[in-house]
């Protein structure tokens, strides 16, 4: 079949062979783009609308429907709550990430075409629901039409918009009803006043929603467009921090408790230099479903396009990326442990811009979001509430792989080395592009399991998406480089300089703006270095009754199989015991037996794409290496009390760090003993006791002389 239009063999043998066609619809299908004009191509089977010809050019996608549960919600614009086995705080995304630039910043029209026809050559790479017509997600994030936008503000909202950069666009999903968007205009007028940012006016997008599927229209939201001017005269980088905040404060008071505009408020960009485009979608319908990406003035020099595949997760209108400065092929299979260090250095943060503020900007990540919008949601504000380049930020949260690479400088070293004290890194597998305006580029997580290949032309085109062929019109003769984003690296245009900065050239001037290897030097602690200093003062080691080991191996749940199958092989001979078949012993927390603590605790992996790795042969991208200690406000100008910080090798510490760790003081960091045992008469209820008294202990020895 063709555009669903049945043709049968004998047919078809009548026709031009189907890679004519295709040929013929592809350059018919680009015409339409840019000229607007709608397109009808005569055909023996019947007659192709631009939106069927659209779906001609797709190939077959993958379907998530089986993923949700019977009843569910299939999306909603913020929250989503828990229900049977699935839990919204399991959100990832495998997709389709692409981008087109212009190094010169010419922006025309083809640039969108381009990155259209990207859009919608990975579609197979999105995933849809039983019927077709229900995307997981998809849209395109553009460089500011300054030319469309000032036609359209002045023919539709009757303002003159000022220069290039000195006013702001934002697009918002707002629910359907005329009251509700009201109040969301008069939400974020109030809150832009409050910051001395005017709302010059108002529009709603037009859109046709007339080829979306049932469900995506059951939950599709009004998109309003708002114009805001620079009103204070902030400089460039001040006005996009006050659109920042605007954006996290109107947000916050629209979820605020018995707010009207609960779940019905989300702002999918609002800046003064990118827009955002994006929905509950197929990569076919982004374009013909926004009036402006289908208008032939609308031209721009950049683009980032993505296709979503919701692994394990529900579509939503507000889960489509691109997001506000990023969108992610991938997994960030770290999420959890991402998402509770940001909530528990949220006491620290404080911006040296927003000062006092900074909380207003607080939580930053979310258990309603995505792992890419949490990711998103951090990128912003280490970006725009703190001191840091966007290349800069990217790398301190997606490191290239550093503790075992001889093939990198020291002064990248140190900068790595000095940034895990910062923040722990958000690992993929994660291919992530990105942009602010100044920049855009993508980076690959240091495993590299996520494809991506970039072409640049020889007329300043830059072309860079999950696979290739994404363009196929593309002359050979063209194109002046071919290659592919490595494990670790960084791609990056700087749109200032009008050139492609190499990823050795950004790095090491990264790592050189700071002395990151003299601030080490004095402030970063190792404990191997505690213990010999220990040792060295005659600390010496516990004794060891071995009539009691008995006991011990009791209360802490060993078992006469874990002394002779797991610890007896690997004291003797240093090798781990290999078993087959899985574990059917009951899971701990099911189990009717008394278990090990440790049993309780299992990893979170990713379920669908990871393969296997082997910590021996890849050992240069894995580490046991943690810092540990008190962390340094995330948001500060960077400096030595950053990496004040002890290091620990491994999880397993030997009787001499134990030791030392518990009788002697190291260089102003000593610490305090807490009893984590309980009565075995008193039962669950003097565990919890037990719990909440380790809990206040632990507070009160941070509180007081060990903080």
């Amino acid at each position: 079949s063709l555009c669903g239009e049945v043709v049968d063999r004998k047919q078809r043998k009548e026709q031009q062979p189907l890679r004519c066609i295709e040929d013929y619809l592809s350059s018919s299908y680009k015409a339409m783009l840019r000229t607007g004009k709608r397109v009808v191509v005569p055909y023996r089977a019947g007659l192709l609308s631009t939106r069927a010809l659209s779906r001609a050019l797709s190939t077959p996608r993958k379907t998530n429907q089986g993923l949700r549960p019977k009843g569910a919600p299939v999306s909603s614009l913020n929250q989503m709550t828990t229900q049977g086995l699935w839990d919204p705080k399991a959100e990832k995304d495998s997709c389709g990430v692409g981008l087109v630039a212009q190094l010169k910043k010419k922006a025309s029209r083809d640039i969108v075409v381009d990155a259209n026809q990207m859009l919608v050559r990975m579609s197979h790479r999105g995933g849809c629901g039983c019927d077709p017509h229900d995307g997981d997600g998809a849209g395109m994030l553009v460089g500011m039409p300054h030319s469309f936008f000032k036609k359209v503000a002045k023919e539709e909202c009757g303002v003159e918009l000022p220069a290039m950069g000195e006013y702001g666009v934002g697009n918002i999903f707002v629910a359907k009803e005329e009251a509700s968007a009201l109040e969301a205009r008069a939400l974020v007028e109030r809150t832009a006043n409050q910051r001395g940012l005017k709302v010059l006016g108002w529009r709603t997008l037009p859109v046709d929603n007339s080829d979306l599927g049932a469900a995506a229209l059951g939950s599709e939201p009004r998109t309003e467009q708002c114009f805001l001017s620079n009103a204070k005269g902030y400089d460039a980088r001040s006005f996009e921090r006050e659109l920042y905040r605007l954006q996290k404060i109107a947000t916050a008071e629209a979820e605020a408790p018995g707010s009207r505009l609960q779940d019905k408020f989300y702002v999918c960009s609002l800046s003064s230099q990118t827009v955002t485009y994006k929905g509950q979608l197929t990569p076919e319908q982004v374009v013909p479903y926004f009036g402006d990406l289908s208008h032939p003035a609308f031209e721009s020099h950049m683009a980032l396009v993505h296709s979503r595949f919701s692994t394990n997760t529900f579509p939503s209108w507000d889960r489509a990326q691109p997001i506000r400065m990023m969108c992610h092929n991938g997994e960030i299979n770290t999420l959890r442990g991402n998402k509770n260090w940001m909530q528990s250095r949220g006491g620290l943060l404080e911006s040296p811009y927003f000062a006092d503020d900074t909380q207003a900007l607080l939580p930053a990540t979310s258990d309603n979001m995505s792992d890419s919008g949490n990711f998103d949601a951090v990128l912003e504000l280490n970006v725009k509430a703190g001191d840091k380049s966007l290349p800069e930020a990217m790398m301190m949260m997606i490191p290239e792989a550093w503790q075992d690479n001889d093939s990198l400088s020291n002064a990248k070293k140190a900068f790595y080395q000095y940034n895990s004290c910062v923040m722990e890194p958000w690992d993929g597998p994660a291919m992530v592009a990105f942009t602010d305006g100044r920049y855009i580029g993508a980076t690959l997580d240091r495993n590299g399991l996520r494809p991506s290949r970039y072409y640049v032309t020889h007329d300043d085109r830059v072309l860079l998406s999950s696979e290739i062929g994404v363009l196929p019109d593309l002359p050979d003769t063209t194109v002046k480089i071919k290659s592919r984003l490595e494990p670790g690296k960084m791609f990056l245009v700087d749109f200032d300089t009008a050139r492609i900065v190499p990823d050795t050239e950004i790095k090491e001037q990264m790592a050189a703006k700071k002395p990151y290897q003299e601030w080490l030097d004095h402030g970063l602690l190792t404990l191997d270095a505690w213990a010999e200093e220990a040792k060295g003062k005659g600390v010496k080691l516990g004794g060891f009754n071995l009539a009691d080991s008995s006991r011990r191996f009791n209360m802490f749940g060993y078992t006469t199989e874990t002394m002779d199958m797991l610890l007896y092989p690997m004291a003797v001979g240093g090798k781990e015991a290999l078993g087959s078949m899985g574990n059917d012993a009951a899971l701990a927390v099911l189990s009717t037996q008394p278990r090990n603590v440790f049993d309780y605790f299992k990893q979170l992996f990713a379920q669908v794409t990871n393969p296997p790795i082997d910590p021996i042969r890849e050992e240069m991208v894995m580490s046991l290496v943690c810092p540990v200690g008190p962390e340094a406000n995330l948001l500060a100008p960077q400096g030595p009390e950053h990496c004040r910080r002890l290091v620990v090798e491994h999880p397993i510490l030997s009787l001499e760090e134990m030791a030392a760790l518990k009788s002697y003081e190291y260089k102003g960091w000593k610490t305090a003993e807490i009893d984590a045992t309980f009565e075995v008469g008193s039962g669950a209820e003097g565990l919890q006791e037990a719990l909440a008294r380790i809990c206040e202990e632990a507070s009160q020895a941070i509180q007081g002389a060990y903080g």
